[in-house]
Parts: C-alpha cells; sequence; structure tokens
C-alpha cells in the first residue's frame, strides 16, 4: 500500500521535479561551476575549463574591503530588502485589514486601484515614476512644488545620494509589493469565519480588538509566507531598478542592488565578466538560503507544521 501511494505520489510530482531539476537546480549548479572560472565575454571555448579556484570570491571580498562603489551596493541591498520588506509585508497587511471592515463594493475598487502597479508592464509603470521623479522642470514633482512656491529650481532627487536614491526605488518597488501582501491576506481574511467577527462586535469589541485578537492570530501561516517570498523576492530583483538606474534617474552607485550588480557585471556594457558574476550571484543564493532559514525559525515554522492532537 505504501509502495502504491509512493508511486502516485511520484508520477504527480514529477512534473514539478522536472522543472525544479531543469530551471532551478542546474542553472545553480552551472552557476557554482562558472563562479570557480575565469569566465569572460561568454567565451565559453577559452575560459570553462579554466579553473581559477577561489580567485573571483577573493576578487569580492577584496572589493567589500576596499573599493567604495562596491561597498555602496551592498548598503544599497541592505537598506533596499530591508525597508521595503517592511513595507510590502505591513503595508499589505494594512491595507487588507482595512478593507475587511467595508462593504465588498468599496473595498473591491480600492484593491483593484492598488493592484494597477502589479498589473502594468514594467516599462510602462517605470517610466510613470520615472517622469514623476525627473529631476528637471519637466518632472512632476517638481513642477508642483515649484507652482506652490516650495521650492525655486528643480531638485534631482535620484542623484541626491545616498537616500534620494534609497527612496526612489524603495517606493517604486514598495508600491508594487504591497498588492502581492494584500492579496494573500485578503484571501486568508476570507477564509476566518464570519461568526467570530460577529460575536466579537456583539460583544463589543472594535475593529483595532477584532484584528489583534482574532484576525492576526489566524493568519500566522499566510504572514511567514508573505515574509519570506518577500524577502527572497526583493533580494533578487532588478527590472525596475535597471531601468530607472538605465534612463539616469537614479544614481548607479545607489541606485545598483546586488541583484542588479550580477546582472550588469555578466550581461552589462564593455568588459563583462561571468566570472566575477557568478561568485556574486552564489553568495547572493546562500544569503537568501540563510535568511529563509532565519526567517522560518524566529516565525517557530516548526512548531506550526506538528500534528494536531487527537487520533488522525
Amino acid at each position: 500500500m505504501k509502495k502504491e501511494r509512493l508511486l502516485t505520489l511520484s508520477f504527480f510530482l514529477s512534473p514539478m521535479m522536472v522543472m525544479v531539476i531543469l530551471f532551478y537546480l542546474l542553472p545553480l549548479l552551472l552557476t557554482v561551476y562558472i563562479s570557480f572560472t575565469r569566465m569572460r565575454n561568454w567565451n565559453v571555448e577559452k575560459y570553462l575549463t579554466d579553473l581559477v579556484g577561489l580567485y573571483n570570491y577573493q576578487r569580492l571580498f577584496y572589493m567589500f574591503q576596499h573599493d567604495p562603489t562596491f561597498k555602496a551596493v551592498i548598503l544599497t541591498t541592505i537598506v533596499f530588502v530591508g525597508i521595503t520588506l517592511i513595507i510590502n509585508v505591513f503595508g499589505g497587511l494594512g491595507l487588507a485589514l482595512a478593507t475587511f471592515f467595508v462593504s465588498e463594493r468599496p473595498a473591491s475598487g480600492f484593491r483593484l486601484l492598488w493592484l494597477l502597479p502589479r498589473m502594468s508592464p514594467i516599462a510602462v509603470y517605470s517610466l510613470v515614476w520615472y517622469y514623476f521623479f525627473h529631476g528637471s522642470d519637466i518632472g512632476t514633482l517638481n513642477s508642483i512644488l515649484m507652482k506652490l512656491g516650495l521650492i525655486s529650481e528643480p531638485i534631482p532627487w535620484g542623484q541626491v545620494v545616498p537616500w534620494g536614491a534609497w527612496s526612489i526605488i524603495i517606493f517604486v518597488n514598495g508600491l508594487v509589493g504591497v498588492s502581492f501582501g494584500m492579496i494573500v491576506f485578503t484571501s486568508a481574511l476570507n477564509q476566518i469565519p464570519k461568526e467570530l467577527v460577529i460575536a466579537a462586535r456583539v460583544d463589543g469589541a472594535s475593529a483595532w480588538e477584532i484584528s489583534r485578537r482574532i484576525l492576526l492570530p489566524l493568519m500566522k501561516w499566510h504572514f511567514l509566507y508573505v515574509l519570506t517570498w518577500q524577502f527572497l523576492s526583493l533580494l533578487t530583483t532588478y527590472p525596475h531598478i535597471f531601468l530607472l538606474v538605465e534612463w539616469d534617474l537614479v544614481n548607479k552607485d545607489y541606485g545598483t542592488t546586488l541583484a542588479l550588480y550580477v546582472f550588469n557585471t555578466a550581461f552589462g556594457r564593455g568588459e563583462q565578466d561571468q566570472g566575477l558574476a557568478a561568485a556574486a550571484a552564489v553568495i547572493l543564493s546562500i544569503l537568501g538560503m540563510l535568511g529563509g532559514l532565519v526567517t522560518l525559525k524566529v516565525l517557530h515554522f516548526e512548531k506550526m507544521i506538528k500534528k494536531p492532537r487527537g487520533d488522525f
């Protein structure tokens, strides 16, 4: 019986396992291998067998110690991931709770507005904020502030380092990420029995008390999922940031995260250094795994997956 069940499970899991192996495991192994080579400009024939050991990792460590540009990349990554993660998780949770206590029609319209950034193409969405934060008088923000008399000349917001560049990339990515948390938390709230909320209302509980004592404790799984997913996503995301940097809206040094640094090093203009990019990608993967494990540990994931008491 156990053998038949195992075969059945293997049959249904096999398509996903094939995808994981082809699109995740093999690329990861290839990246690790390239990180030990001197690969440049995608010259596979010349460099694929040119093993250099930990040379690329030593280069990264040296850059971390002595290269101000690379230090800015690391600092930007920490600030970007940390602040945007807080905005995405708690912003999405706040929106879900806020729309939970209003009637369905206005709540649906409000959620739809927050979904528009996620539904928009990346280039279109980034272009909107490019013109909004543009450092000349054609920028929407500068135009409004100048008409109000708050500033006398345009401010190059994205070139004000470091917080000007950080604020823009955090704002642009945070606005997209909040909608993801809102969707997950809204789905979680809709699964909570309405009787619990109705009974609390009858007992005179406020919306805050209902949220704190009933809704939030029942959303631990969803909070853990959103927090972990958003952390891993922010650690590896770069499309919006790439466009904002490429269009010179934000400062290149303080607008580049480690994920974007990997992309630019491997595929950017001029000299391409795939060995160095692969080493940085491996470190990024290790940070992601360690961060995910710490998140699961802090939120007591092992307690949430224990078998329930009883006969079943």
